[in-house]
């Protein structure tokens, strides 16, 4: 029989995550970190980035963090080579997660919004992976994990510049995997579903959180904790032959 305990060890890797200061993402930097890698924990929020990354120190494992907002290219590179630095120049894992949301009915969304959540969520994606590639190893440990949404698959009420970019990012993801499958570099997305600040407006509106819940077929919104270990899986060696797909994390919504 043989031995896969070591299969979903990070140790050596390192690990970029946007969008880190709270919610999936800081849940996420915490269980890659407990996995063994060295994670740069980044938010546009440089102070509660810092703070989470305190906190992960303070619990025995490793991470760094920086401000970063990724609809800056400039910044995206400079915390790519950071990351990078963490483990002798070379970043293993980038998890593309930062956003926001800025709900509004079609007849009401401005130009303005539906830009701001397309430049942070698609743009974002976008230079975070082109900053990250000249890092990625092409030993097939190199990864990068976009976060998409369940709005990107099926769409939401109100949030049509939301779900058009996490469209997008599903479509940027399955045509990177196939342009860097050839270099062992994989590329997938999660479609979660948790309860987090982000989420906080459809889950406690009452137009919307009633018909959202009964759509799930658990019949209830995950904790981030419980999201972040799908990323963990992701970002391993158990996932080696997995690439261009979206993975719902949703308890059931869009099966």
């Amino acid at each position: 029989m043989s031995d896969n305990s070591g299969l979903f060890d990070l140790t050596g890797r390192s690990a970029l995550v946007t969008g880190a200061a709270g919610g999936i993402g800081a849940a996420v930097a915490r269980a890659l970190a407990g996995a063994g890698a060295a994670v740069l924990v980044t938010d546009v929020d440089g102070d509660a980035a810092a703070a989470v990354a305190g906190r992960i120190c303070a619990a025995g494992l490793t991470a760094d963090s920086a401000a970063l907002d990724v609809r800056d290219r400039a910044a995206a590179d400079a915390a790519a080579a950071r990351a990078a630095e963490l483990a002798g120049g070379t970043l293993h894992i980038v998890v593309n997660n930062a956003g926001v949301t800025a709900p509004a009915m079609f007849d009401k969304l401005t130009e303005d919004d539906f830009r701001r959540i397309v430049d942070i969520h698609l743009m974002g994606t976008f230079h975070c992976s082109r900053a990250a590639l000249p890092f990625l190893p092409e030993d097939g440990t190199g990864r990068i994990i976009n976060v998409t949404s369940s709005a990107g698959l099926v769409g939401t009420l109100g949030q049509v510049n939301y779900s058009a970019a996490k469209a997008g990012v599903i479509g940027l993801t399955k045509s990177l995997a196939r342009e860097l499958a050839r270099r062992q570099i994989l590329v997938n997305a999660l479609a979660p579903l948790a309860a987090t600040p982000m989420t906080e407006t459809i889950r406690t509106n009452e137009k919307f959180a009633a018909p959202m819940l009964a759509r799930i077929p658990l019949g209830r919104w995950a904790a981030p904790e419980e999201i972040a270990g799908s990323f963990v899986f992701l970002a391993s060696d158990a996932a080696s032959f997995i690439t261009g797909q979206v993975l719902p994390v949703d308890g059931g919504l869009v099966m």
